[in-house]
């Protein structure tokens, strides 16, 4: 069985950081792009940032770009979500997602499996 354990989110101050990650198992996810995505309440689900298989292309929404940096360690199935100069407006739910394909895509359809979301939240 697959399973996706995100962790890391929190409450934090605007300005601060938090760091992600998303540990997979139940098979081998190191041929699959992987990707995050959130979704704050009352709003729709959407792309925050994905990285390619093997780590070396990763795509990111306006909104992360600059601010987030994303990374993967194979040899641990598991993604890393570096997010600096947080924003009350990044206040959502975190969902880590594997893609059917090795390359990173913004369309959540292209992911194949969903973990349960880590909760977080910046103050102003």
């Amino acid at each position: 069985q697959v399973q996706l354990a995100e962790s890391g989110g929190g409450l934090v101050q605007a300005g601060g950081s938090l760091r992600l990650s998303c540990a997979a198992s139940g098979r081998v996810f190191s041929n699959l792009a992987m990707g995050w995505f959130r979704q704050a309440p009352g709003k729709e689900r959407e792309f925050v940032a994905a990285i390619s298989w093997s780590g070396g292309r990763t795509l990111y929404s306006a909104s992360a770009q600059g601010r987030f940096s994303l990374s993967r360690d194979n040899a641990k199935n598991t993604i890393y979500l570096r997010m600096n100069s947080l924003k009350p407006e990044d206040t959502a739910v975190y969902y880590c997602a594997v893609s059917l394909g090795a390359q990173p895509s913004s369309d959540s359809d292209q992911f194949e499996y969903w973990g349960q979301g880590t909760q977080v939240t910046v103050s102003s």
